[in-house]
């Protein structure tokens, strides 16, 4: 299967190289690597071989998480298999998109699947537990008739590491435009709806955690809390996320008790703000356009709407 390995970037800062390290080390051959660059400064684009690759260089403000890899795919739709990374992800072994490939070619009825991420290597508790709870060591193959089982976590993917069959992909038109993230969410669902079958496949693995801050967090949630009431089908179709959060406060409470407790005050703190994040997103139409851009991790969004 030809593959085509999507990569956006801005600022992709220190860890870039060891990024494309990663992907010289990968034993499947990669048809095409595209960078879609939205205007870095920082050398991003010197690390770069444009003899090897496909550089697509777009303005900042014109970037939208699902806009812009659909564009990206539109520009070179020449694969079987278009797989997509970010800037911040590190193969962590040479097989992880051979892994990706082999399980597509193995069950015709998968249009997508999506890898493990490990924390990174300097990761911190809480980013650390968020990485083993939300990617276990289990791989899993779901599909619609598993959302009564899973709830919302049905449609749990990543837009970090994750590849996509093109006919399945062509078949529920590719990313939607638009959407302030959540991207790799709506393809998912759309997906399964559609009656193809996803995997999460712990054998494909990356490095991939980030140290947000309290603040960081309430936005983070914010945002969610937009995607969500935007996309009231998800919860029509998949169920609601309040009972998720509650799983994963008590997971994250055992697992820094047992590691650092001193970091419970920060571990609640940062949970109050994420709930009070998701609620504002929720209810976003009732705030000020102001305090909408504020509150959002995603400012290029709300210059759009």
């Amino acid at each position: 299967m030809l593959v085509n390995l999507f990569i956006p970037t801005l600022n992709a800062g220190k860890i870039w190289k060891e990024v494309l390290d990663g992907l010289a080390k990968q034993n499947y051959p990669i048809s095409r690597l595209v960078i879609i660059d939205s205007g870095s400064t920082d050398g991003t684009l010197d690390l770069i071989n444009e003899e090897t690759c496909d550089l697509i260089q777009i303005d900042k403000k014109d970037f939208d998480h699902g806009g812009t890899r659909q564009m990206a795919t539109e520009t070179f739709p020449d694969a079987d298999v278009f797989v997509f990374l970010t800037q911040d992800a590190i193969l962590a072994e040479p097989d992880a998109i051979a892994v990706m490939v082999q399980a597509l070619e193995e069950n015709p009825k998968l249009g997508m699947v999506y890898g493990r991420q490990l924390p990174h290597k300097n990761a911190k508790v809480l980013e650390t537990h968020a990485r083993l709870f939300n990617y276990p060591a289990v791989s899993k193959v779901k599909s619609m008739e598993d959302a009564d089982r899973y709830g919302i976590r049905t449609i749990s993917c990543s837009n970090s590491f994750a590849a996509y069959r093109k006919t399945a992909f062509l078949a529920v038109h590719g990313f939607p435009s638009g959407s302030i993230l959540g991207e790799d969410v709506l393809i998912a669902g759309k997906m399964l709806l559609d009656g193809w079958k996803m995997a999460y496949l712990s054998h494909s693995k990356i490095h991939h955690s980030h140290d947000y801050s309290a603040i960081e967090e309430f936005k983070r949630y914010f945002d969610i809390g937009v995607f969500h009431v935007n996309n009231q089908w998800i919860f029509e179709k998949f169920g609601r996320a309040e009972s998720e959060g509650l799983k994963y406060l008590k997971s994250e409470l055992n697992y820094t008790f047992k590691h650092n407790p001193l970091l419970i005050p920060k571990c609640l703190f940062a949970t109050g703000a994420k709930l009070v994040g998701y609620k504002l997103g929720l209810h976003y139409f009732s705030l000020p356009v102001r305090l909408r851009k504020s509150f959002s991790m995603t400012k290029a969004y709300w210059s759009r709407t």
